[in-house]
């Protein structure tokens, strides 16, 4: 008889041999792959972390699965979306014909269907309550958007509403949500959508590699459960507290994207951008500074004076679009 392990693979390459074109929409970009016989753990609970700038999104976490080593957790990160106007569907596992199918997350206009799983943090089983977008410029809500002393743009605050206040981490099947797409999200369904980014997907093969993010290790309990964006992970694999500090390098590559956004919008002028650039290249020498008389490292003060300076070039920039 076939071992179970087997099995499996066998349906994930049957899976995999379907022609896209007979996928439904959010499954042809994604791509499904297939768990049998058990369904993923409970979602952990975590905080999210802050957010390190104008222009990002939260991803939440989810359980992927990998043939050798079962369920891992993907930690949930700030990334910003492949173009302006697009928001995050959440990837979500589903009971279907006997087997826990995975239903990859994706980009589009709209928020689809992601199986009524409460991933906290706008993503309350339908839909996402956490920001929109408006004129090119995204709009936070800070009842459930950790911004700290962060600056953003655009901010309002309104509570939020659950559809469940479940942990369970899919759909369908024995003690899975009893969800199944409105006609809103069905037509959503059909809309045009863009796959997890790259920087996604490196950070979902990252986790794949930690040993402490699969639940035969952790028990349910990754080592990280969510990060401030992919780099602050890929720096610390196996530090909760310090991958959920933005990590210097993103706030500045999220300030060179403004500026260059900036100048093709016509907002900033050349001199503006290249006065806004020369900051962003003194803060740069004072990072590789400090770095270099620290090993390699920023101590907790230098990490708070970068970010006092990239908080003072952020309202910069916001001021030279106004001009």
């Amino acid at each position: 008889m076939a071992s179970l392990k087997t099995i499996r693979r066998l349906l994930i390459a049957a899976v995999l041999a379907v022609p896209v074109a007979l996928l439904p929409t959010a499954q042809a970009h994604a791509g499904v792959f297939i768990s049998v016989g058990f369904a993923p753990p409970v979602l952990p609970v975590y905080a999210q972390p802050l957010c390190p700038g104008d222009g990002y999104i939260w991803t939440p976490g989810y359980w992927a699965y990998n043939e050798d080593g079962g369920y891992y957790w993907v930690p949930g990160v700030w990334v910003q979306p492949p173009t302006v106007g697009y928001l995050w569907t959440p990837a979500y596992w589903g009971w279907e014909n006997g087997a826990y199918l995975f239903h990859g997350g994706y980009w589009g206009a709209h928020v689809g269907f992601y199986g009524g799983i409460n991933y906290g943090f706008g993503y309350g089983g339908v839909g996402f309550e956490g920001g929109y977008w408006n004129h090119g410029a995204f709009f936070y809500n800070r009842s459930v958007a950790n911004l700290g002393g962060v600056h953003v743009t655009n901010v309002y605050v309104r509570n939020v509403t659950i559809v469940n206040h479940s942990n369970v981490a899919f759909n369908g099947g024995h003690g899975g949500i009893e969800a199944r797409p409105s006609a809103q999200e069905a037509q959503f369904a059909h809309e045009q959508h863009v796959e997890a980014t790259h920087e996604q997907a490196e950070h979902q093969n990252f986790a794949a590699q930690n040993r402490s993010q699969f639940a035969s290790v952790n028990h349910g309990r990754p080592g990280v459960s969510a990060a401030a964006t992919p780099a602050s992970f890929h720096a610390n694999p196996t530090n909760p507290a310090a991958a959920a500090r933005p990590s210097v390098n993103a706030r500045e590559a999220n300030q060179e994207q403004r500026i260059s956004n900036g100048v093709r919008s016509g907002q900033i002028s050349s001199g503006q951008a290249a006065h806004a650039e020369q900051r962003q290249a003194n803060i740069g020498q004072q990072v590789h500074n400090d770095r270099a008389a620290n090993g390699g490292k920023l101590t907790p003060q230098e990490h708070q004076q970068v970010n006092h300076e990239q908080n003072a070039a952020s309202r910069q920039i916001r001021d030279d679009k106004k001009k």
